[in-house]
């Protein structure tokens, strides 16, 4: 066991320190690249069959972007298939979202597969 100022000193360097090891530089890039490319990959007829799915009954676009922020105030773009139609009331204004979410979208939303269009942020590095 390590006596109780050597890991007080590796916690300390650790906090004030960004990780500057290989993995954290490189490794971890190249395996959110393998990851997200085979899964892309794999799950291409799913992500087909549900582009196709949104399209006939939820209309264009399929995808849903909204920008957002993300690490240190960065913006990014989310990028996930639409689950809610554009319903309004009678004034023009959006219906709240309970009222505008299809059973498409709670089926997608349930499964998370709204969120297979987020693989190509990860692969973008965004």
């Amino acid at each position: 066991m390590l006596p109780s100022h050597v890991l007080l000193l590796f916690l300390c360097v650790n906090q004030l320190m960004p990780r500057f090891n290989i993995y954290s530089r490189f490794g971890k890039r190249a395996l959110d690249v393998i990851i997200s490319i085979s899964i892309l990959v794999l799950f291409f007829p799913l992500f087909t069959l549900l582009s196709v799915a949104v399209a006939l009954f939820l209309g264009r676009p399929v995808i849903f972007r909204q920008s957002r922020p993300g690490l240190h105030g960065k913006v990014f773009t989310l990028c996930k298939f639409r689950t809610m139609n554009n319903a309004c009331d009678p004034d023009g204004k959006l219906l709240p979202d309970a009222q505008r979410l299809t059973r498409l979208g709670q089926i997608l939303r349930a499964s998370s597969l709204d969120e297979l269009p987020e693989l190509w942020n990860v692969l973008k590095a965004k």
